[in-house]
Formats: C-alpha cells, structure tokens, sequence
C-alpha cells in the first residue's frame, strides 16, 4: 500500500504541478476562460491512463504459470527503466519545467485555436498517468488488488492536496526537497523491481540461477511477514534472495545512484555559476 501511495504520491504532484502553472499562466495572460480546455484535456488525459490500465490487467490475467512469471517479471524491469529515466529527467528538466510550460502556454494562446491548449494539458497529465499505470501494475505484483488501490488513492489525494498549497502558499512549501527525498526512495523501489524482476524472470527459468540462497532471513524477518510484507513492496525484500537478485540489486543501486549523486552535484555547481553570474 505504501509502494502505491509513493507512486501516485510522487506522479499525481506532477501533473497536479503542471495543471496549476498552466491555469496560472492563462490566468496572467487575460484568459482565464479558457480553463474549462485544460481541464477538459486532464479529463481525456485521465480516462486514457485508466483504459491504459485496464488493457494491462486485462493483459496480465490472461497469462498463468510460466508466462505469467516472464510477464511479471518483464512489467516490472520495464518499469525500473521507466522509473530511472523519470528520476534522471527530473534532476535534468526540473528547474527548466515552469519557463517551459508558460512559453508553451503562450504559444498556444496566441494560436487561437483550443486544440494546442487541450493538446497541451494531455500531453503533460497522460505521461504521468501511463507512468502511474505501469507503476502501479508492477506494485501489484507484491500487495493485494485492494491495498494498491487504496494505497494509490492515499497518494494521489495527498498529491491534489500538496499541488494546491503549494500555489496558496507560493514559495513556503520547498518542492525541490520533496523531489530529492521522494527520488531517493524511488530509488530504492526501482532497485526492488531490478531484483524482483530476475527473481520472477529465475523462476521462468530464462535467467540461471548460480547460488540459490545467499542467505536466509526468514526465521528472523519473513518476508510473508507484515513488515516482510511491507518491506517487500517497498524495498523489494527477500528473505532468501539468489545471488543474481543480490547482485542485480547491489549493481543496479551502486550504478544509478552514483550516476544520480553526480548529475546533482553538477545541477548544484551549474545554479552556484548562475547565482555568481
């Protein structure tokens, strides 16, 4: 439940973000009419995302034995990709996200037409919606259909929440702390799904095994266990785990969050020549 709440958590401020700096921008500009366009395009943003969802379970159930192992498996490496590429587009695009959106905005306005406004607001929310949606597929895998949803409604209407202070409190709320903090724990999730991915992809027997308990923790934390169970979700725990899991975790951590630490002390030193500038 956790795990889902963190996803739309994390994705539902997002997109709640760009809605609230699109509708802002209209509002400068003289053309606060036109909202009712931008909110018509999350409309159609939304539905796409759950019809994208359904498609997916749809898609999942109809697999058993061997190939739901290779579909599970498959969901959840690709969301790890997904995911890094979304931690690292963050720390690339995030300060440049706002002058982006308005010159868009403004762009679309002087168009004329409602169609790039509308084309606008579905673009920026589906991205976030599909993300969500694989995310949540793969979540799935380690909770139950119920707590995922509950946790992924916990998320996201802490998200609205968030998304709305933060343009009734303007400056007050510190996004940028929010996004490193949120980053590291879905770093953490990504990881996860790297090692619950070869697990699943093991147990297809498309990937060799080689050592298949590096240890056992399990009389000590069960991984069936409440906070096994949570853990698990989280983290991707296994009380268990083969030496590839341990490995592909291990590498997959030690690789991306030094790539992470780097591109940030880079983004930090590049703001410090900005401010001396």
């Amino acid at each position: 439940m956790l795990a889902s709440g963190l996803i739309t958590l994390r994705e539902g401020l997002e997109a709640a973000l760009i809605v609230g700096i699109v509708l802002s921008v209209l509002r400068r500009l003289g053309h606060a009419d036109r909202a009712k366009v931008v909110w018509a395009g999350v409309a159609a943003a939304v539905g796409a995302s759950v019809v994208a969802g359904l498609a997916i379970h749809r898609l999942g159930v109809a697999f058993e034995g061997r190939s739901e192992e290779i579909f599970e498996g498959a969901t959840m490496l690709l969301a790890a990709v997904v995911l890094t590429w979304m931690i690292f587009w963050m720390q690339r695009q995030g300060r440049q996200i706002q002058t982006e959106l308005e010159q868009d905005v403004r762009r679309a306005t002087v168009a004329g037409s409602n169609g790039p406004l509308f084309a606008l607001a579905f673009i920026a929310v589906v991205r976030e919606g599909i993300e969500t949606v694989l995310f949540l597929t793969a979540a799935a895998f380690t909770a139950t259909p119920a707590q995922t949803l509950l946790g992924g409604a916990m998320g996201l209407g802490i998200a609205v929440g968030l998304g709305w202070l933060t343009f009734a409190a303007g400056r007050r709320l510190n996004m940028g702390i929010f996004f490193r903090v949120t980053g590291l724990l879905l770093l953490l999730f990504a990881a996860g799904l790297v090692a619950q991915s070869v697990h699943e992809l093991q147990e297809a027997a498309l990937l060799p095994t080689f050592v298949e308990h590096v240890w056992d923790l399990n009389p000590i934390l069960d991984e069936n266990s409440g906070v096994g169970t949570l853990l698990k979700a989280l983290f991707g725990y296994n009380g268990d785990p083969s030496l590839l899991e341990v490995l592909a975790y291990g590498v997959y951590f030690a690789v991306v969050g030094a790539a992470s630490l780097r591109l940030g002390r880079a983004r930090a030193l590049a703001v410090g020549r900005e401010v001396q500038a």
